[in-house]
């Protein structure tokens, strides 16, 4: 298992296959200037396959979600889950994408043993869209939710965030949207994980803030907290239900003492938190032929030293060097 020091149990493995995205959200990276890992830096798609393998067989990992940058420019992305659905316990497999290539790809993952999508969407207007993420892609998302969910991709779920002065209003409209198309919403906290260090908490739109506007068109009815377990995020029943909608308050209600995630980073690097900043080096052991026990055994240190929470509220607190393209959501 993956435990640390205060009892919780990492079951849940977010495995980045890239650190590179074809958008260039204003909330995550610059508009040019990133410098991309170098090709040799990257886990091999089979260094990628035995690691989550140590993690679901030897440590007790339930759940694998691939991310990036954006995990669908990965070229063996089929070929990584199809291996992965094929272990031994099964774990459950998730994607986090912008929705960009899943039209072409959908089918294909489906049919390889993925069983859910998650796709970044903060707009329903094309210009919005472009001045979020500097990129004319917003027919390509949208394709990609509807194959998304032709394929059996389901729940298809949302991530949105909201930006002040540029799609705060659009909250109301965009739960409507999801409720008319069955899709599942989160709404989550922008977080200090952007590549230029821009982040201000004072321009921050907050979960109180999203509720507020959420509430004066819809009747929003807590979950028992009991239902939540892990997850980060809270969830309410839409008009009475069954729909619903949550929040991710990373900054404002962080959900540390919950935590159950593991983060394996493109260039197989253990991460113990999203805003952790050391790292525990695996690439390196694996390419120096470390065995499964010797690797596990590393992954089991990185996580028994994770801290009791992410810390955002210190006044020591420091953003980490990667941004969440590097690290993976």
């Amino acid at each position: 298992m993956l435990l640390d020091t205060f009892g919780r149990r990492a079951v849940d493995l977010r495995v980045s296959l890239t650190d590179r995205c074809n958008l260039r959200c204003t909330y995550c990276m610059p508009e040019q200037g990133l410098q991309w890992l170098a090709k040799p830096e990257l886990l091999a798609d089979e260094e990628i396959v035995r690691l989550v393998t140590v993690a679901v067989r030897d440590l007790g990992v339930q759940e694998v979600r691939f991310t990036g940058g954006e995990p669908l420019l990965r070229p063996g992305l089929v070929g990584i889950v199809q291996a992965c659905a094929a272990l031994d316990p099964r774990p459950e497999l998730s994607l986090t994408t912008n929705g960009i290539g899943l039209a072409r790809t959908a089918e294909a993952l489906r049919a390889a043993g993925l069983d859910r999508v998650n796709v970044s969407l903060d707009t329903l207007d094309p210009d919005t869209f472009h001045t979020l993420t500097r990129r004319h892609r917003h027919h390509d998302v949208l394709n990609g939710l509807a194959a998304a969910e032709a394929a059996g991709l389901t729940p298809v779920k949302l991530n949105a965030v909201l930006m002040r002065g540029v799609n705060e209003e659009e909250a109301p409209a965009l739960l409507a949207w999801c409720l008319e198309r069955g899709y599942e919403l989160r709404f989550i906290e922008q977080m200090p994980l952007d590549a230029q260090h821009g982040w201000d908490r004072s321009a921050m739109i907050t979960a109180e803030e999203i509720l507020e506007r959420l509430s004066a068109r819809f009747e929003l009815t807590p979950e028992p907290s009991a239902t939540r377990g892990a997850a980060p995020a809270e969830r309410w029943l839409v008009d009475g239900g069954p729909a619903r909608v949550g929040v991710i308050a990373s900054v404002t209600r962080p959900f540390c003492r919950a935590c159950d995630r593991t983060r394996l980073t493109a260039d197989g690097q253990v991460r113990n938190c999203l805003f952790a900043t050391g790292e525990t080096d695996l690439r390196t052991a694996l390419r120096s032929g470390a065995d499964d026990a010797e690797l596990a055994a590393l992954w089991r240190a990185a996580m028994w030293g994770k801290k009791a929470g992410a810390g955002i509220d210190a006044p020591d607190f420091h953003q980490p060097a990667r941004p969440m393209s590097a690290i993976g959501g």
